[in-house]
């Protein structure tokens, strides 16, 4: 009995050796993610929530003020994100990009006679559309900063409703 006990345990030391030399830390934390997608994500899912509160609301006349309230929406998760992970050593700076927005829009708003809806505008980094007399959210552009203990990631994305 001895005998097998003694086996067990010089077996045992090449995997103690093993895992010594790996240098495996349970307790070291990985560094924070910085790349950026996290936001992308959040900002996303707020803005498809945006278009959600506002489908319907707006007159064509009255986008301005559809943009005004989509921005309302977008600006309170956008604060929520900016605080999200400051804890763990990372900020998130978030902008509206209106030239993202217009580029985009140039790239996928018809405006030839053929065209099914209205015109397209870009107001302070949001773009809508008129459809059927109504102002419709189409997308938004955002310059989008992180910044981690050892990174910095940026971005200018423009997160896309529907099936644009």
């Amino acid at each position: 009995m001895l005998v097998a006990a003694a086996v067990v345990a010089v077996g045992l030391v090449p995997v103690l050796l093993a895992y010594l030399q790996l240098g495996y830390h349970p307790d070291t934390a990985p560094e924070p993610d910085v790349s950026g997608e996290t936001a992308v994500a959040y900002l996303d899912r707020s803005v498809h929530d945006a278009a959600a509160e506002t489908a319907g609301d707006y007159e064509w006349r009255q986008r301005e003020a559809m943009v005004d309230a989509v921005r309302d929406e977008i600006d309170d998760d956008v604060d929520s994100l900016e605080r999200s992970r400051l804890d763990s050593g990372v900020a998130y700076v978030v902008e509206y990009n209106g030239t993202a927005a217009e580029r985009w829009l140039d790239d996928n708003c018809v405006d030839d006679d053929g065209r099914r809806f209205g015109d397209c505008v870009v107001d302070d980094g949001v773009a809508v559309q008129e459809r059927a007399d109504e102002a419709v959210l189409l997308a938004v552009g955002f310059d989008v900063r992180v910044v981690g203990p050892d990174g910095e990631t940026e971005l200018t994305v423009v997160i896309v409703v529907g099936g644009q």
